[in-house]
């Protein structure tokens, strides 16, 4: 399933149209699940629809589906921290909502999914400081569940969940590392939140955080429940690594603990929390910050182990007393008389008595556990040395039984035990230190079971023979034996020996399912006991012991061979039976291996030579077996995946451990390859991850091709962290380390390939794919076949292009670059294949690697001279990112000059260094720079702001005459006034669409282009010998805009316009036409410089100008006949008004100007002198 992905909206669907809670309608729901587990893509789209709908509803199989879905996808998947974030954002209404459902498990899914809520929104806070309404309903979530830490109501699932939520919260509202550098984006804390926050108090979330941690501590001493201190004590190693600080207090409350709450539980629910206490001060003393508590470990350590073992001498205690009353309760004759004279104790018709009442008893119906204690309570009795004889005598008597017949021997060794009592007596009557006995001395008791329980905490020594160790450490005396048995040593002693050939070994005792586990968990805990006593010698020494007895229990486990049940008379038996025997026989072995597995993984670092010399014993002994038997089921992968998922579930990203393990195993299947690449993604596990991976590659050649593969495909992960940890795995290769320098630059060229533009077919032909394909392909495709492909690459590029798709691709050749920058030419040779959303993007993305690179490396200046064809567009963008942090070097500048002037290209390469240039080389490239102007903002933005590096602003003097201003040095830049010059004698080279956006971007910086430069500029202008076409627009754009040039306008410009008989060119004419209109009647006096033709034809094309002409004339009354000339032209017949001013006006004068009334003044009165 989880190669094969359903769709997950189809699988939705078709659930919701099946029956409510029906079995279809739930085996819908799991393949969506599996499918989603395996693909976590469209998780987020489906909680953010379905989350929704389960607040408020009632319970169904849907609403639990939904719940669980969503609890995965914040908690467990391998979404993005971002991802998950926004998912947390999006349902903590409805999973506060849900923390007041009527089902517990809901409320418990919701507590769960809140312990990891809370550090992802509160890490999403510190830095959104508008979203207060999220953090009231996240205050008010936690408010809730922290009450059911202390409601004795809930259930114990919920208070485990909540116990676990205080904890993160704990974690949340303490401070982690205050270095920002050094701060984990998974570790959100009271350091990342600033002080200014304006909804969350640093000051109010550090309080409850120890308040949170007292309320934790008030649980440990008052809580009489184990499971909830274990619990507990449990969720400190994760507080004392991320929070060391907390070591010291927390290492001072584990010492001060002390069962008293406890009191009158099971001993084994107090030795479990004793058990938990330990490993956890054990590990606070491995680890650095417990490297200054060790005086304070080891005393609480010694402190319980002496709690531990005065609990175990009243437990054996209220045992024995137990035991004792039970006894006399079931067979009062059997317990002499405490005042009876101990004369009468060894009356052998009341001991007869009393074993013919307890013949007739079934000793089997008794629980275990009492016939283990009535065992201990009677071997107590006797002294060491009495003890010895009575094992002496009945190994004596078993020795003659087994030389009399080899036929009965069976029957004999069974009834052994009722015969004893009869020496049993003689050495019991005569000596009165055994006359205290409760029984008779037992002699058929079984050899007591190792306790696991005790084996686990290394309590063992508290069971072996404390008064003689007592006994001998104080120096005292034994005790003495008794004459008989001084009399039945001399007689074992003097007895014959047997012949070798009479002797024959009893039959196997036939032992229990747990008697045998226990022997053998005796066994192994001797075997491994015995190794420690190489300690104090030489260290060689000491390890070939270590690995001898490693070798002899991982044989044990592993080497058996098949059982091959057989019936009496060696007669097969039924086949049933045989089956039922094989499969019980390696069902042991299996546990035994379980057993193996249990106890590596509660310590692996420390029982790695264990697990290694294991996993290997097994994959020799798949091999032996296989050899014999085809259908051998391997134990080897079996169990080296146990270990593996059990590793998962305590892992240390950052131990190296299980990275050596897997380095030493003999073979790796593809499942822990899988899990490597898994662990690679995951943030706890993604050092480990790769560790294991890159020693694969550089240790195991083996397996170099696939961690190989597996590294590589991870430099393409759409997780920016995964992608990068991957590359700096890989990049260490670079560029000497064979084979792996080749793979890594073949892949990296094959994700480049992916980018360009695959062969497309013409739609209109319908020619069949038998081979000829390769006529639609393009310079630089490829067929699709030699495409690379990942598993976290679209099968298809997406159009437009997507950033983080395209960086997907490149990022790995971006890092290789700069060490091999070889790798500049392949991205500047497959560039021009590529689709034109993706050559964008490119040069968005490698801007960090120009900038890393610098303006002076050789290869990119290189590259910038010989790019090829189809590249400009990225060279353009190389040189903009070396100059728009700085000025651009000499030697880039002459290398742009020359590239320009060799090869057509783009006029914006000239835009990076135009200011560099000197005036000559401006007044050259200048108007290609403007002829880019095609009515977009961009290339405007570009020209304006050229125009602001080459153009120098006027000083606010500039446009008055003084004789005490200083000399200025002729500037490299141009001034405003040149620079209009230029636009306007370019016209035609830059064309008249693109000069007149050009000068309108001039007109639009008013603090350059004031009147007084305008004026300037139309001063200049108007002395050329060919008037630019623009000329008069720009004239009339200036008026318009500066009324304050008017007046110079219309006495000086248009005067001089007139002299050089602007009617000959008529767009210039229609120019003069407009304005004089525009400034009108201040044009009037000008205007009446024209001839009279051409006056006529101004005012044919101007009617509105004719009235007032006509009434400015009347008012200067000047020569008459001129004045009637005039009129004509105006539409007057000389009889009127004017007629009398005509004749009051001097005699006129031919020539323009020569009448004292029509005279226009020509004094120039413009805001800056003609020069």
């Amino acid at each position: 399933m989880a190669g094969n992905p359903v769709d997950p909206l189809q699988t939705l669907s078709a659930a919701l149209a099946v029956p409510a809670d029906s079995k279809e309608q739930a085996d819908l729901l799991a393949t969506l699940r599996e499918s989603l587990e395996a693909h976590p893509g469209p998780i987020p789209i489906l909680c953010t629809t379905l989350i929704k709908t389960v607040s408020g509803a009632g319970d169904s199989l849907l609403k639990r589906w939904v719940i669980d879905l969503l609890h995965f996808a914040i908690c467990r998947s391998s979404l993005s921290i971002d991802a998950r974030t926004q998912l947390a954002s999006q349902s903590v209404e409805t999973l506060a909502a849900l923390l007041h459902d009527a089902n517990p498990t809901t409320v418990k899914v919701s507590v769960q999914c809140f312990a990891t809520v809370y550090p992802l929104l509160f890490r999403l806070l510190c830095v959104n400081r508008n979203a207060r309404d999220l953090w009231q309903v996240l205050s008010q979530a936690k408010t809730r569940i922290l009450e059911y830490v202390w409601s004795p109501a809930v259930s114990n699932g919920i208070k485990f969940a909540a116990i676990k939520f205080m904890q993160r919260a704990i974690l949340v509202q303490t401070r982690g590392i205050s270095d920002p550098r050094l701060q984990k984006q998974n570790d959100p804390n009271l350091a990342m939140l600033p002080s200014d926050h304006p909804f969350m108090s640093v000051t109010a979330l550090e309080a409850e955080g120890v308040e949170l941690m007292k309320g934790v501590f008030t649980i440990l001493y008052t809580s009489n429940n184990p499971d909830i201190i274990v619990a507990v004590i449990n969720s400190w190693a994760s507080l004392i690594k991320a929070r060391p600080a907390l070591t010291e207090v927390l290492v001072s409350t584990l010492a001060q603990w002390t069962p008293a709450k406890l009191e009158g539980l099971p001993t084994f629910s107090i030795k479990s929390v004793e058990k938990t206490i330990r490993i956890l001060l054990i590990h606070i003393s491995r680890t650095p910050q417990g490297s200054s508590l060790q005086p304070q470990i080891h005393s609480a350590l010694a402190a319980q182990a002496t709690r531990l073992e005065q609990a175990t001498i009243a437990e054996k205690q209220r045992k024995a007393a137990a035991a004792a009353e039970a006894s006399r309760k079931r067979s009062p004759s059997s317990t002499p008389s405490q005042d009876a004279p101990e004369a009468k104790r060894p009356k052998l018709d009341h001991d007869t008595a009393a074993a013919a009442g307890s013949a007739g008893f079934d000793f089997t119906s008794l629980p275990v556990a009492l016939v283990t204690d009535l065992v201990v309570a009677n071997i107590q009795a006797f002294s060491e040395a009495t003890l010895i004889g009575l094992v002496q005598a009945y190994r004596h008597k078993r020795t003659q039984v087994a030389t009399e017949t080899a036929a009965n021997v069976a029957v004999e060794s069974s009834q052994a035990p009722p015969e004893t009592p009869g020496p049993v007596e003689e050495t019991t009557a005569e000596p009165p230190v055994r006359q205290k006995s409760p029984t008779p001395p037992p002699v058929a008791v079984k050899e007591e079971p190792v306790d696991p329980l005790k084996m686990d905490i290394d309590e063992e020594e508290m069971e072996y023979e404390p008064d003689r160790l007592n006994l001998e450490l104080s120096g005292g005396e034994q005790e003495v034996a008794s004459p008989e048995e001084a009399a039945l040593d001399r007689e074992m002693d003097l007895a014959e020996d047997l012949p070798p050939t009479e002797f024959r070994l009893p039959p196997a005792r036939d032992f229990s399912e747990e008697d045998r586990s226990a022997v053998v968990k005796s066994a192994l805990a001797r075997i491994s006991e015995g190794a420690k006593d190489l300690a104090p010698m030489d260290v060689d020494v000491a390890a070939e012991g270590t690995d001898m007895w490693m070798l002899l229990i991982v044989r044990l486990v592993t080497r058996v061979t098949d059982p091959a049940p057989q019936g009496e008379g060696g007669t097969p038996e039924k086949a049933e039976d045989a089956m039922d025997v094989v499969s019980e026989f390696y069902a042991h072995q299996d546990r035994l291996r379980q057993t193996l597995c249990d106890y590596i993984m509660a310590d692996f670092s420390g029982r790695l030579r264990l697990a290694t010399t294991w996993m290997n014993e097994e994959w020799y002994n798949d091999r032996i077996q296989e050899g014999r038997d085809r259908s051998w089921p391997p134990n080897y992968e079996t169990w080296l995946n146990q270990i593996v998922a059990a590793y998962q579930t305590h892992l240390d990203g950052k131990d190296r451990t299980f990275s050596r393990f897997l380095l030493d195993l003999p073979h790796v299947p593809p499942d822990v390859l899988h899990l490597m690449r898994d662990s690679c993604t995951e943030a706890d596990r993604r050092q480990m991850g790769f560790a294991a991976l890159r020693e694969f590659v550089t240790q195991r050649p083996s397996l170099r091709a696939e961690a190989m593969t597996i590294l590589l495909e991870l430099t393409t992960h759409p997780d920016k962290i995964t992608r990068g940890a991957a590359i700096n795995t890989v990049k260490r290769w670079i560029p000497d380390v064979q084979p792996m320098d080749s793979m890594i630059r073949e892949f990296a060229l094959q994700l480049l390939r992916r980018l360009q533009s695959r062969p497309k077919r013409d739609k209109s032909e319908d020619v069949p794919m038998n081979g000829t394909h390769d006529e639609h392909m393009e310079d630089g495709q490829l067929p699709p076949e030699d495409i690379i492909q990942t598993p976290y690459l679209p099968e298809e590029l997406e159009f437009p292009a997507n950033n983080a798709q395209i960086l997907q691709h490149l990022e790995l050749l971006f890092a290789l670059s700069t060490k091999v920058p070889e790798f500049l030419d392949e991205i500047f040779a497959a560039y021009g294949g590529m689709e034109e959303t993706v050559q964008e993007t490119i040069q968005q993305l490698i801007t960090p690697l120009i900038r890393a690179l610098g303006s002076s490396h050789g290869r990119l200046l290189t590259l910038l001279r010989t790019f090829p064809p189809g590249a400009e567009s990225l060279g353009l963008r190389v040189l903009t990112i070396f100059t728009e942090s700085g000025r651009p070097s000499s030697q880039l500048v002459s290398l742009v000059k020359s590239l320009v002037s060799e090869r057509d290209l783009d006029p914006r390469f000239l835009v990076p260094i135009i200011a560099e240039m000197d005036k000559g080389d401006i007044h050259r490239h200048l108007p290609r720079i403007v002829s880019v102007l095609n009515g977009q903002p961009e290339p405007k933005n570009v020209v304006r702001a050229v125009f602001g590096s080459v153009v120098q602003t006027p000083p606010q003097t500039f446009g008055t005459v003084s004789s005490n201003l200083p000399r200025v040095q002729q500037s490299e830049r141009l001034s405003p006034a040149e620079l209009m010059v230029l636009l306007h004698q370019s016209e035609k080279e830059i064309g008249l669409k693109s000069a007149i956006e050009a000068i309108n971007i001039c007109f639009s910086m008013t603090d350059v282009f004031r009147s007084e430069v305008l004026g300037a500029f139309m001063n200049q202008i108007v002395d050329e010998p060919v008037l630019p076409t623009l000329f008069l627009r720009t004239v009339i754009q200036a008026v318009t805009t500066y009324r304050s040039l008017v007046s110079f306008v219309s006495t000086t410009l248009l005067s001089r316009l007139i002299t050089k008989k602007i009617w000959t060119n008529g767009p210039l004419w229609e120019g003069f036409i407009r304005c004089a209109k525009l400034i009108a009647p201040a044009s009037f006096g000008a205007l009446l410089q024209l001839p009279k033709d051409q006056l006529r034809e101004l005012v044919d094309k101007q009617p509105s100008l004719k009235a007032g002409l006509r009434e400015y004339v009347v008012k200067k009354a000047g020569n008459r006949a001129r004045t009637a000339g005039y009129l004509d032209i105006f539409g007057e017949d000389g009889q009127g008004p004017g007629q009398g001013m005509a004749a009051a006006a001097p005699p006129a004068v031919d020539g323009p100007g020569a009448e004292p009334g029509m005279q226009v003044p020509v004094a120039p009165q413009s805001p800056v002198t003609p020069t």
